[in-house]
């Protein structure tokens, strides 16, 4: 995150003291006004005795009024000028406003257009709510029939032990129970997130993984990692990972660490892994949402490598969810 600036900003306006100085026009007008009296004071002290009362008002007029015109005139102009200025010193001053604070979020220039992830950021923000409001108030009836030849994304590991195992109530069989298991292509679908609000088939896939409790867990961890990825403008579709055999991936999930396993952390945009990395050094809550977002991700490929197929691994590691493991991972060092 940016520092706070405490510098005190400059407005640009015009004050008191900032009244530019008179111009050729305005000297004119003053030497023109001074012109004028002389000449009408001369013809006063020239005309002949005995003048009326309406004479005189008729001079008075003649004076005053050529000179009211005129520095109303040079008033006007001279308002017209300074709100001109005004203008200028406002709009130089929101230019530098911008210019900074598109620096200050850049970090250095590392992505060209601020404004346009802001936009996009307010856009995912709104395409967000929607997939929410979808979540608590659609759901397929569909899913919950059981299916022959449905395998299932996520094996349970087996109690190694008598005593890890948790004796069942009396109360009836659990819902979960009679749920039937998400099948692999749902559950690889759903980690990739729905491509736009009209991706009937992303949306489906993403409420049957959120009916499983292990699963749903992993798919908010990754939510909100992406969300906070986001803010950084780091989005998943712009990051263009080197691909890691499928055994690699085994290799990994089977709990090997090392040079020997360090392709599966394919994420290699340079950017990226500084604004990430740097995002984690000084927030502590998008760091706690990572390790925990690293912890359930591992957890899962632990299950999910039993029972899925090589192509069906590879899939897995394209999706968004993926991409954002091997981002952290890397800024994490858990490829090293």
């Amino acid at each position: 995150m940016p520092e706070r600036d405490d510098t005190p900003f400059d407005s640009g306006l015009i004050g008191p003291g900032d009244a530019p100085r008179f111009t050729v026009a305005e000297i004119v007008a003053g030497a023109l006004a001074v012109v004028w009296v002389a000449a009408v004071l001369a013809y006063v002290f020239s005309a002949p005795e005995g003048t009326s009362t309406l004479g005189l008002v008729m001079t008075l007029l003649v004076v005053f009024l050529p000179l009211a015109l005129i520095w109303a005139a040079v008033t006007t102009l001279r308002s017209v000028r300074m709100l001109r200025a005004e203008a200028a010193r406002l709009q130089a001053s929101v230019d530098a406003m911008r210019h900074a604070y598109v620096s200050s979020q850049q970090g250095g220039g590392l992505k060209p257009s601020v404004e346009k992830r802001i936009e996009e950021l307010a856009q995912a923000a709104k395409q967000a709510e929607t997939v929410l409001a979808t979540f608590t108030t659609r759901r397929d009836t569909g899913l919950s029939v059981p299916s022959a030849d449905r395998k299932a994304a996520l094996v349970a590991p087996a109690p190694t032990s008598p005593a890890e195992e948790q004796p069942g109530l009396a109360l009836g069989t659990p819902a979960d129970a009679l749920r039937a298991p998400l099948s692999i292509a749902d559950f690889i679908r759903a980690l990739q997130f729905p491509e736009n609000p009209d991706d009937k088939e992303g949306f489906r896939a993403l409420r049957a993984a959120l009916e499983d409790r292990e699963i749903a867990r992993l798919i908010r961890a990754a939510q909100d990692v992406l969300t906070l990825l986001s803010q950084e403008g780091i989005y998943m579709d712009d990051l263009k990972p080197d691909r890691a055999r499928p055994e690699l991936w085994r290799r990994f999930a089977a709990g090997e660490r090392g040079k020997g396993v360090a392709a599966v952390g394919g994420v290699r945009d340079r950017s990226s892994l500084a604004l990430t990395a740097g995002r984690m050094r000084e927030d502590p809550v998008f760091r706690d949402a990572g390790h925990h977002f690293l912890r359930t991700f591992d957890r899962m490929l632990q299950q999910f490598e039993k029972s899925a197929s090589d192509a069906e691994i590879v899939e897995l590691a394209d999706t968004r969810t993926a991409r954002a493991f091997m981002l952290y991972g890397r800024v994490m060092g858990v490829f090293d």
